[in-house]
């Protein structure tokens, strides 16, 4: 063999020699890309089973409030009623005056409770979350927690007139909830702070704060169930949750909507 032919030879395996090793290099680069997307599919097939999850056990939990509060109305609030119908007639008999004035009172109360039973019902069945709007709900809660006179809750907002759909209104309005029963029973507040506002930019972002003790948001145990069950609720609309606290700084939380209703 000739000087050329073997320079030849060498360069032609030198050639394949690098047109194996990047034929290598780009299948190995192929390879990572299709794990990579592979991985991502899993990921985003998994959120997406993880919300329909979510959203079945809201579903669910809807249900069976609606079930207790239709059985409350219709079974238990018709007794109520009957009892109530029974003491009045004692009254208006006076068949035992020395007892009237505590028959009268006993009506007073049986009157009272059916009027609880009456609000719960509703509350339960959704029909006060159907018929009123989210600043309205929202509202309402703000007026019963400052009727305890233990926390003064002020609630500012720009939101009149947005329509949301049943969903994310109720979602809303049980982390609502469940943000100013926790400020009230473990952060011994004196302010808690509510704002619902629309902008250019954003939907809707419901941002609440206290100023009560704070806590450390990774050292929650079993206690924190009901933070945790907010991010769910959160993520069950497509909403974006923030929650920042701090021994002392009190806690803030903020739900983002970007897209309409």
């Amino acid at each position: 063999m000739g000087k050329t032919e073997l320079l030849i030879t060498i360069i032609l395996f030198n050639l394949f020699f690098v047109l194996f090793v990047v034929a290598i290099v780009v299948y190995i680069k192929k390879y990572k890309e299709r794990k990579r997307e592979y991985l991502n599919e899993i990921k985003i097939t998994n959120e997406i089973h993880q919300k329909e999850l979510l959203t079945t056990q809201l579903e669910i939990q809807q249900a069976t409030m609606q079930q207790i509060g239709r059985e409350l109305h219709d079974n238990i609030g018709q007794k109520l009623t009957l009892v109530s119908l029974y003491t009045q007639q004692l009254v208006h008999e006076n068949k035992v005056p020395q007892e009237n004035k505590r028959i009268e009172q006993i009506y007073q109360i049986i009157n009272s409770s059916l009027q609880d039973l009456r609000s719960l019902s509703k509350n339960l069945t959704n029909d006060n979350i159907s018929e009123n709007e989210i600043v309205t709900l929202i509202q309402e809660e703000v007026n019963n927690i400052n009727a305890l006179k233990k926390c003064r809750v002020a609630f500012s907002h720009n939101s009149e007139g947005i329509i949301l759909e049943f969903v994310k209104k109720n979602v809303l309005l049980r982390i609502t909830q469940e943000f100013l029963q926790n400020s009230l029973k473990h952060a011994n507040c004196n302010n808690i702070i509510i704002r619902l506002y629309s902008s250019p930019e954003i939907f809707l972002t419901l941002s609440i704060e206290d100023d009560g003790a704070g806590f450390d948001y990774n050292k929650l145990t079993s206690d924190g169930i009901g933070l945790k069950n907010m991010k769910k609720r959160a993520e069950i609309i497509g909403g974006k949750f923030n929650l920042e606290s701090k021994p002392g700084f009190g806690t803030t939380l903020t739900v983002i909507l970007n897209g309409p209703a």
